[in-house]
């Protein structure tokens, strides 16, 4: 048995009382985050590993383009390597410190450590607030649009600004809520803390040229292949959620859609999106998803954001099944 496992065995040798419990755990998780929302941010694990990873990379993506850097390349695995580890490992104490504790207060404990590590409500939040925005002006839609994409909305229109709050919502929904519930499910606390530090040193570190005066071609490019293999199985749970939720899709068109972004993951929930809403979504001068969908209006942010509230109520029984899954695994293995 691996030591990730140690609170699954521990929810197994506590009998079936406290495995349905620790079941519990993400849907703890899911409700403190719309009560209570987002942690301060000298509280906030991810604000945390921001910090360390911006301090690492200006310490290792050159100031200039590099031909062939594998020096930045090497340097940046072993840094996000080094930095990975440490979060494993503090998490996992964190974890079997908490699971020592009556499965009650461990339970309703882990839940609070697991919060700050998806974040469905400030994504909801930040989304609607660009319909408000634009309401308002589209230089106001596009100040709002831009604290949720890194892409650049100065010359966006009223119909793009739109779309990209759209698609960041459908991409979000696996990034910040169903991959870290996915991770969790499987490894626990340590599993949800090693994805959400993976998608952001992504954010941060995984670009293919010059970004905040680095070159990140080469630095970024460890960070940017281990978020696509953690996000590779969400990214596609995530699209088949939606499915669920908008009452079935055809999946042969939902294929061919997520095949049209440049990564390998996050076409997949925005594609199922944009055939839900029958809406086109695009990204100007690199991919357009569903083109022959109508322009997305004022109500289809909305239709979006209720969209995925319905997937994660398939997503709770979907997590509920997998730990039941793991628990019965473990248990057997003890007989």
């Amino acid at each position: 048995m691996t030591e990730f496992s140690a609170v699954w065995w521990q929810a197994t040798a506590g009998g079936w009382p406290f495995a349905a419990v620790w079941i519990g755990v993400p849907i703890l998780a899911l409700a403190l985050d719309w009560l209570v929302g987002e942690p301060r941010a000298a509280w906030h694990p991810v604000v945390w590993m921001g910090r360390a990873l911006h301090a690492a990379g200006d310490r290792i993506a050159p100031r200039q383009p590099v031909a062939q850097d594998f020096k930045s390349f090497w340097a940046s695995a072993l840094v996000w390597c080094a930095l990975a580890a440490i979060i494993f490992v503090v998490s996992w104490a964190a974890q079997s410190l908490v699971s020592m504790l009556h499965e009650l207060l461990a339970a309703a404990l882990l839940a609070a450590l697991l919060k700050p590590l998806m974040a469905w409500r400030m994504l909801h939040d930040e989304v609607l607030a660009v319909e408000v925005a634009q309401g308002q002006s589209l230089a106001a839609g596009r100040t709002q649009l831009a604290r949720l994409v890194s892409r650049d909305v100065s010359a966006l229109n009223a119909d793009q600004v739109r779309e990209s709050a759209i698609e960041s919502l459908a991409e979000n929904l696996n990034d910040s809520v169903v991959a870290p519930l996915f991770w969790f499910a499987l490894l626990g606390l340590p599993g949800a803390a090693l994805y959400r530090f993976a998608n952001t040193a992504d954010a941060m570190w995984g670009y293919p040229g010059m970004r905040g005066g680095r070159y990140w071609q080469w630095a970024g490019k460890w960070a940017a292949r281990a978020d696509d293999v953690l996000s590779w199985v969400p990214a596609r749970i995530t699209a088949l959620l939606l499915v669920l939720s908008a009452g079935g899709l055809p999946l042969p068109a939902l294929v061919r859609q997520a095949r049209k972004t440049p990564s390998p993951n996050s076409g997949w929930p925005m594609a199922a999106m944009a055939l839900a809403l029958n809406v086109r979504l695009a990204k100007p001068g690199v991919y357009t998803l569903h083109g022959s969908g109508r322009r997305a209006g004022p109500l289809d942010t909305r239709r979006a954001a209720r969209l995925c509230g319905h997937a994660l109520l398939w997503l709770v029984p979907a997590l509920a099944a997998l730990q039941l899954l793991i628990l019965v695994g473990f248990a057997w293995l003890q007989a």
